[in-house]
């Protein structure tokens, strides 16, 4: 008689990883299932709308001047409008850095950091999958808040005899490059909360960086400090969402295109050091 012995298959390693696409799937699950992702979204619309109707009532109301919308050539009655519906976006990247710093620092506070690397022990997968969520979500939103605020200005500006198309490439360019800033200064502020791994230190070092250092740099006698200004993520965000028509031909500062590569180049370098830092440190 004999006996026979089963021997288990080995287990593939990349059989237990789990792919990028389930990954994605489970950054989606916890980005959505957060009661502070629902108000931060509700919140950037909303303040999109707000600041719309806000901008477009001072235009339509002459600004306390002399100012007649109606009878403003129709390349300035476009960037009346585009301006309008794009003011939401100098707020609106306040609360997406926000929520970009917490969806990553929220995890080292509860602890549910372990369980991430744990599933996924090369860790770089998963800040991708996070950034790209984030991305894709914060876009979606900023485009339907700045859809919204277009509707929004445009009805506001009717009522004065000025109608804008939304197909018009003046417009159309400015508000998806808006929804494009958005997005991308909440995966920067994804690194910078991964980097920081602390929520408070995150958020006050990313609206230091909208907010405040714009500011001092502006304050400060030196001309090496006013040429620093266009470079700046904020300084880059306004002339996206800003119509080309309204650039000052003669203006050597980085124009939209140019601008959205300096945004692109503060992303990279934010995600490039919170990579490092994600494979060195332990959880």
């Amino acid at each position: 008689m004999t006996t026979t012995t089963l021997t288990a298959p080995p287990v593939r390693h990349d059989e237990t990883r789990p792919s990028f696409a389930r990954l994605v799937h489970s950054e989606w699950i916890k980005l959505r299932s957060l009661r502070s992702t629902v108000w931060s979204y509700a919140i950037v619309i909303a303040i999109a709308v707000g600041m719309a109707w806000l901008m477009s009532a001072t235009f339509t109301g002459g600004m306390g001047g002399e100012l007649d919308v109606a009878t403003a050539p129709a390349e300035q009655q476009v960037a009346f409008v585009v301006q309008a519906a794009s003011f939401g976006v100098l707020f609106g990247q306040l609360v997406v850095g926000v929520l970009g710093v917490l969806s990553m620092s929220g995890e080292y506070t509860t602890g549910m950091i372990r369980s991430t690397l744990a599933a996924t022990p090369r860790r770089l997968p998963a800040l991708a999958a996070k950034a790209t969520v984030l991305f894709l979500t914060t876009f979606a939103v900023g485009v339907v808040a700045l859809l919204a605020a277009f509707v929004t200005a445009n009805a506001v500006f009717a009522g004065s005899g000025v109608s804008v198309s939304l197909f018009d490439p003046e417009v159309v360019q400015p508000l998806l490059l808006g929804a494009l800033y958005l997005a991308l200064v909440s995966v920067f502020a994804l690194g910078v909360g991964t980097m920081l791994r602390s929520s408070a230190g995150g958020i006050a070092a990313v609206l230091g960086l909208l907010l405040l250092l714009p500011t001092v740099l502006q304050m400060l006698p030196a001309d090496w400090a006013h040429d620093l200004v266009p470079y700046l993520l904020a300084s880059a965000g306004m002339v996206m969402t800003t119509p080309p028509g309204a650039v000052d031909p003669a203006s050597t500062d980085p124009n939209a295109w140019q601008s959205l590569a300096i945004t692109v180049g503060w992303v990279a370098a934010s995600i490039a050091g919170a990579a490092v830092l994600l494979r060195r440190r332990d959880a």
